[in-house]
Order: C-alpha cells, then structure tokens, then sequence
C-alpha cells in the first residue's frame, strides 16, 4: 500500500516489492543432535542471562572475525539505523538470518541447533525471547507482508466499528488475534517447533499481557493459557512472561497463572528507588529480599515465580543507571523523546563520564551493592548481559536500533571491569554453594513446628528484631537480615534436610555510615566475608566480630556475614549487650514501682 495521505493504505500500490519480501526456504531437517541432552536445571537454582547473539560476541577478540555476532559463537533505513533488537516477528519458524555467519541456503537453522547443543554441552540452558504478541506489519498504512494478506481479520484484532484500524495493545500498531483459532494453532506449532526441533528449553514472551486479553481485559482464564497449560510438551519447559503491555489494565505482575515466571517490574523499581536512597521502602525491599511473597504466595506460587532484575536490555544498563540522572536518546534520532523518563536512577553526583574518582568510587560501589540484592535475594536472578563488567550504552536507555558499539558488549576491560567481573563470578558462586539464597519455598518469618527456631529475622541497628512501627518509618534505610540455615524445610533427593550456614545480610542505603550492633548471645562470632565498600568486594581474610561488638556498614554499602562460632539458635538472639540494657531499665522501672 501506498503512505502518504490518510486514505492512501486504500489504495493498491503496484510496485515490485518481492526484493524486501522475506523469502521461506525449504531446508534439510536432519542434523546429528549426538548425545545432546537438555539440563533440566530447576528454576529456583537458575541464573538467567539475558544477552543479544549479535552484540554478545561482536567485538569478542577471542573470536574469528567472520563469527562473531552469529549463532556460531524503512524509517531506521533513512536515519541510517537498523532494528538491532528485532522485535518484529514475521517468520514464527525461522531463526534471523543476519545472526548466520553465512546467512543463506537455511544455514542458520544449523548453526542455531549446533549453538544449542554446544551450550548444552556446557550445562547451559536456551531460553529463548518471543514476540507473538504482534507482527511487522505494522498498522492500517502497512507494510503488507504476510498475514495481512492472507487473512487480514482472522490473524489481527481489528477495532469492532472501524476495521479498517487495528487495536493496538503494543505500541506497534497492531495486536495478533489469538481469539482466533488459527492465530492460537499458529503460535502453539511455532512453540512446539522450538522445543522439539530445536531443543530449547524455554520462552520468555513479549508483552505477554497481550496474549491473554480476550474481549478486552486479561485474563486468566484466557484460552492462550488453557492450551498452553494442557501441552504435554509445553507445560513442562520454562516459561517467562513480561507481565505487561500498553493497553488499558495491561499492568499484570503477580497476575500470571501457576505454570508461569514472571519478569518482576516491582522488583526492579523497588530496588533501585532502595539504592537511590528514596524514603519509606522498608517494608517493600523485605518482600523483594524474600522473593516477593506478597506478589506470588497467595496464588500457591513459589520464590521461583519471580525473575528479579535491576536492568534489562530494555533500559539502562546497570554502569548507566549509576551514571545518569536523564536518558540521553539522541542517537535515536527522534530528538530524545523516545525511551521511558521514569528510569529511578542517580548519577552519583555528575552526569555520564566524570574525572572525579569520589564520584566513580561510588558509582563502582553502587554497581556493586545492586549485583549482591540481586544475587542474595529469593527468586531467579537475571542479569543483563555486560553489566558485570561494567557496559554502557552512553545514557541511552532505548538502544532497539543501535547496532553497533553503543550495544555491543566492549570486551577489552580495564582493572574495574575486570574487578566487576570477578565479584561477580564470586557471587554467583556463593549463591551456588549455598541454597539458603535460593530456597523452593517461601520463608515463614516464625517459629517451626513449634521450635524456638524462626527461618528468618530482621534486626534494626541496635542489633534487636524490628518492630512493627519501624517498618513504617520513612527515615529507615538500614536493615538486618538474617538467614538461619538450620530452617531450611526442604529435602534432598534422599528425603535428607538440606542445611547450610547462617548468614546475616546488612544493607544500609544511607548517605552516612551506621554502626551496627550484632545480634547474637556471648559467645556468637560473626565472620564478615562481603563488605562492598571494598572495591573487590570479598575480603581475602575474612574478619571475625562478636555479637554485641558495633560494627560500621559503611554509607550506601553491603555487608555479608556468616555464623563463625556458636549454635545457630544462639545467634538468633537479640544483641546481649543490648537486651542486658533492657532488662536493666526494666527493673529499674518495676523497683521503683513498689512500696
């Protein structure tokens, strides 16, 4: 169809187009799979990372030139720009050809299984990112490519009383119709395609809202879900939903059904406004820490139904959002108008690159103290690709057509990157080896089976359990938390209690440091083995504290400490100094009450 006039997508435009038309190609299904076999990693001992295949490897030195940014490791035309992110499907059966290092004849098909099955090979898992939710044809003025043109009212939702236009639930101009039968049949067979042909192990869906709306509103009951849930083969892989899109109601986290994980935006919020210092968050960062049950554990869900995030491809990248107080688009060319203005970040004190080490200093640490919440919180952890070797995207928080360096991960580190990077692989590590951080279920907060044991308690800096009013307090910005490992009420394969240490996570996300007093009775010991004041963030020689001793958690920092000598009961106590205090001033007051 022609653009130009309001009227003109009326109009037949008889112009030879079959040069941008993507082609199908008919391709040899067989491939030696070998002995390839999936992980099957449970999903509450997963660490997702999400990462682009182009700008993964594009600029890898250790990689052949002719590889790297493959599988094997109009508007944007005229602006000079590409869609780098390709979050317009047309082609629900085929991987990009641009992500093939010889892009024809359906190599790409092969070089994708080989990737597969080398990450396997790996122990690592594919979890592949989906946009059903609409197509590249764009809105009434086109272009028509293929669905449009097969079946314009069965493959998109049209406006009832005007379908000439198209209901818009994405920003794309258009919304796939998967009240219709065969849209849902399309999607179902692409789905099954992937897991059977091409052996991945998961979806992550685009705007997933989307796909469960059914007159209007979304739903749970959606025939998207039923179908899905009734699989024999989908029902039993991963699946991840963006829980929103941009229509009416579209806000859907918490909302999805029990088969589904979910990208958590509350966490993502809720976590940068904690270390950007913004009042009131107490109570709120305590349910993101434990995995968000006010979210996910009234509908019979588990800690594993949130991915929790700080950043995404879809924003900031985690050395930006430490970096810049304002989006800086201009590279977009829409005159920085695109992109969210919502972002919560701070910029430490100068806008983008600065010389003053102060400034740097904090944002390292900054990065630092986002990456240990992430890490050590319940849930599924997901981690923007680069982000644990510091990447920027030069303030650009919308990079969906930059492919090039301002995308591609930089891989010649300096001593900070290369820093960021190996705290990073200790903190994975440590969320490995212990399952504390990584729990099946949901903590109870009280006493177990009527023990004097509690799986988890949370202390204010005079080292004694929080109190109810003290959540409340908008001036709060320093928590203790602690994790007994003794409570873990879960079982190995053998039907044996998993048990691990005891550890006690500080955050303080005040402007000054606040010293600390360690809970615990007499002779509990407190071995500080994260502070992440420290630019390496893990200390070589870890350093022993006694209960009651006060110590200092430095102004906007984090500090891991594990249970060293003592009984796991005894440092559930309050401070002993500090309850010493209090029964003091106690029969102080109750002698001078009597006769």
């Amino acid at each position: 169809y022609k653009v130009g006039g309001p009227k003109e997508d009326l109009e037949r435009d008889y112009r030879d187009d079959a040069f941008g038309i993507p082609k199908a190609v008919v391709i040899d299904p067989t491939f030696d799979w070998r002995n390839d076999r999936a992980p099957e990693r449970p999903l509450h001992e997963t660490v997702v990372y999400e990462v682009h295949v182009r700008g993964f490897s594009k600029r890898c030195p250790h990689i052949p030139e002719k590889i790297r940014g493959t599988y094997n490791d109009k508007i944007l035309v005229d602006r000079g720009l590409r869609n780098y992110w390709g979050y317009n499907s047309i082609g629900y059966f085929a991987p990009d050809c641009r992500y093939s290092s010889s892009g024809v004849g359906g190599a790409q098909v092969q070089e994708f299984k080989t990737m597969v099955r080398n990450l396997h090979g790996a122990g690592i898992e594919v979890i592949l990112d989906v946009v059903y939710n609409h197509t590249a044809e764009g809105n009434h003025m086109g272009p028509t490519l293929s669905f449009r043109g097969i079946e314009n009212y069965n493959y998109y939702r049209l406006v009832p009383d005007n379908p000439r236009y198209y209901v818009d639930y994405t920003g794309t101009g258009n919304t796939l119709n998967v009240m219709h039968a065969r849209s849902l049949q399309l999607i179902m067979d692409s789905l099954r395609y992937w897991v059977t042909e091409m052996h991945v192990d998961g979806f992550r869906f685009d705007l997933a809202a989307t796909l469960a709306r059914e007159l209007h509103a979304v739903s749970k009951l959606s025939a998207f879900f039923d179908i899905i849930h009734q699989d024999p083969v989908l029902s039993q892989i991963k699946l991840i939903a963006e829980p929103w899109d941009v229509g009416e109601g579209g806000y859907q986290v918490g909302n999805f059904p029990v088969l589904w994980a979910e990208w958590n935006g509350r966490y993502r919020d809720s976590v940068r406004r904690y270390w950007k210092g913004d009042e009131g968050l107490a109570g709120e960062i305590a349910y993101r820490l434990t995995g968000s049950p006010d979210l996910y554990q009234w509908n019979g869900k588990r800690p594993q139904a949130s991915i929790n995030f700080v950043t995404s491809h879809d924003g900031y990248t985690l050395a930006d959002l430490v970096s810049y107080n304002d989006k800086h688009n201009e590279a977009n060319g829409e005159n920085n108008q695109d992109g969210d203005n919502n972002n919560r970040s701070w910029n430490c004190g100068a806008e983008g690159p600065t010389k003053d080490e102060k400034v740097n200093a904090l944002r390292r640490r900054q990065q630092r103290n986002f990456l240990c919440t992430l890490f050590l919180s319940q849930g599924v952890p997901m981690l923007c690709g680069g982000d644990e070797c510091g990447r920027t995207q030069q303030g650009n928080n919308n990079a969906y057509c930059q492919d090039n360096e301002i995308s591609w991960t930089n891989w010649e580190w300096d001593k900070n990157a290369e820093q960021l990077h190996q705290f990073s692989v200790k903190l994975i590590r440590l969320r490995h080896e212990h399952p504390i951080f990584r729990r099946p279920k949901f903590f109870q907060g009280r006493k177990i089976r009527g023990s004097e044991i509690k799986d988890i308690m949370w202390f204010n800096p005079g080292g004694i359990e929080m109190e109810d009013e003290e959540w409340n307090t908008a001036f709060v910005r320093t928590l203790g938390v602690m994790l007994s490992g003794d409570t873990i009420d879960v079982r190995d394969f053998y039907c044996r209690t998993i048990q691990d240490d005891t550890f006690l996570m500080l955050l303080n996300a005040h402007y000054e440091p606040v010293e600390f007093l360690l809970p615990g009775k007499e002779e509990v010991r407190w071995e500080l083995i994260l502070n992440t004041v420290l630019e390496e963030g893990f200390l070589e020689d870890p350093k022993i504290f006694a209960s009651s001793e006060e110590y200092e958690i430095g102004d906007r920092s984090f500090s891991l400490l594990r249970l060293r000598v003592g009984e796991k009961s005894h440092a559930r106590a309050a401070s002993w100094k500090k309850r010493e205090q209090q029964l003091g001033i106690s029969g102080a007051a109750m002698g001078s009450k009597q006769p």
